[in-house]
């Protein structure tokens, strides 16, 4: 840390606020402390789809750390509400360069979220539209303060891969069973337990990752919840 604070500087993080856009060189990292940023693919024929989230427990720029200077994928903030700490590249590498437990540590988040990216393809692959629902929002309440949670319809229809009249239907689902209450632009978790059974294998894989690796995490985390 003392390596890298001369070079943070707190900003806000407004909902849609690039972080790194795709193709151009990377000349920012971000740290977020708070909020929910996306990693999207964007492509002619499907438009945005996410591949992958995080909070203030990730950070962007994972392609210079791996030695590459830009990214295919886009990253932005969908969930605002929260600062953040950026820091050019150049002292970004320059400190983990440096120190060799910098580097350990971040690798050990970029193996989470590989982790997490696995199980986003076997969740849409294989899951039905409720459950790959149901982690997502699991996901995004472990990464955000609050039960209720700003997230439009356009933004869960792209999270799981889904047409937004699908996404409409499966909070209904998810509604009448009493896990959430769903009103225009926000998302209310009512019961996590109900929602991490519906999810299944699709949950926890990555969270359970980032737990062992790193730090507690998530509000399933025995540590959290006591705290």
């Amino acid at each position: 840390m003392a390596l890298l604070e001369p070079y943070l500087v707190r900003e806000e993080l407004a909902r849609e606020a690039v972080l790194i856009e795709a193709g151009r060189p990377i000349e920012h990292l971000w740290f977020p402390e708070g909020g929910i940023a996306s990693v999207v693919v964007d492509t002619a024929d499907h438009g945005m789809t996410e591949i992958g989230i995080f909070g203030r427990e990730g950070f962007s720029g994972i392609p210079l750390l791996l030695g590459a200077t830009a990214s295919p994928h886009r990253t932005f903030i969908q969930v605002d509400g929260h600062m953040g700490l950026r820091i050019a590249a150049a002292p970004f590498m320059a400190a983990v360069d440096q120190s060799a437990t910098l580097r350990t540590t971040l690798l050990r988040y970029v193996q989470t979220f590989i982790v997490q990216l696995a199980h986003s393809t076997v969740s849409n692959a294989h899951q039905r539209i409720e459950a790959r629902l149901a982690r997502w929002l699991l996901m995004c309440h472990d990464r955000y303060d609050a039960d209720e949670i700003p997230l439009t319809h356009e933004f869960m229809a792209m999270m799981i891969a889904a047409e937004r009249s699908s996404v409409t239907v499966s909070l209904h689902v998810l509604e009448g069973a009493g896990m959430i209450r769903s009103r225009r632009g926000r998302v209310a978790i009512l019961d996590r337990n109900l929602l991490e059974e519906l999810a299944g294998d699709g949950y926890g894989r990555s969270e359970a990752e980032y737990r062992a690796m790193i730090a507690p995490f998530g509000k399933t985390d025995p540590w959290i919840a006591a705290s």
